[in-house]
């Protein structure tokens, strides 16, 4: 039996220096290319089911940044407003539609419906287009990286998966105190591809029945 169609990718990426490998509430990697950072702990894959308290992970971080080639970068509202723009070039030169976009201090979320596009090809495009926006601007230097390369992505199958995922995004600025945002080139979700007026027998709605049976 074939799995339900993908439908939509919540992608994750950081600014530079933030959830490094080894980062002590677990991480996405599988290895630590650095050997400067193996002094700051071994690797834990996967989120740890146990967080550490709020102090450990700025401890660890401070720890972190005596280690990194450059300082950690941190958005202010001004880069968080810059960043945008470029996202917003992107998502209309591709084509792509997002549906919830958050510009957090230390990384990025971002839900785009499928596109011919992959999900990495995507963070790609992102990073570079913010990355040349915002370069050798609020005090750091030109040579300063903006972004870590890569990110995660989370694949998402079914419309409740985007209608869960979209508040998550859309409240994590609250969770630190900062405002809720809003941006132009969010288009709200209508369910798609299971949206209003869409055909039983698509390939989608085909596959979710088989899936279900």
């Amino acid at each position: 039996m074939s799995d339900p169609i993908v439908i939509a990718y919540h992608l994750i990426w950081t600014a530079y220096g933030w959830w490094l490998p080894n980062d002590i509430r677990g991480s996405g990697s599988t290895i630590i290319r650095n050997d400067i950072h193996k002094k700051l702990g071994e690797l834990h894959l996967g989120r740890k089911q146990s967080q550490p308290a709020g102090w450990q992970v700025r401890d660890f971080y401070q720890q972190a940044s005596d280690l990194l080639k450059y300082p950690l970068l941190t958005f202010g509202p001004a880069q968080v407003n810059a960043i945008a723009s470029p996202f917003q070039q992107v998502i209309q030169q591709m084509k792509y539609t997002c549906y919830a976009c958050a510009i957090m201090p230390d990384h990025i979320h971002l839900l785009i419906r499928k596109h011919k596009h992959l999900a990495e090809e995507m963070i790609g495009n992102f990073e570079t287009a913010g990355r040349a926006t915002i370069a050798g601007t609020g005090g750091w230097a030109r040579s300063h990286p903006v972004f870590t390369l890569g990110g995660w992505k989370v694949y998402l199958d079914h419309p409740d998966e985007v209608w869960r995922t979209i508040p998550y995004i859309e409240e994590n600025p609250g969770k630190i105190g900062l405002p809720r945002q809003q941006w132009s080139f969010v288009t709200p979700y209508n369910n798609w591809p299971l949206h209003e007026g869409h055909s039983p027998n698509s390939p989608y709605a085909r596959r979710l029945r088989e899936y279900r049976r």
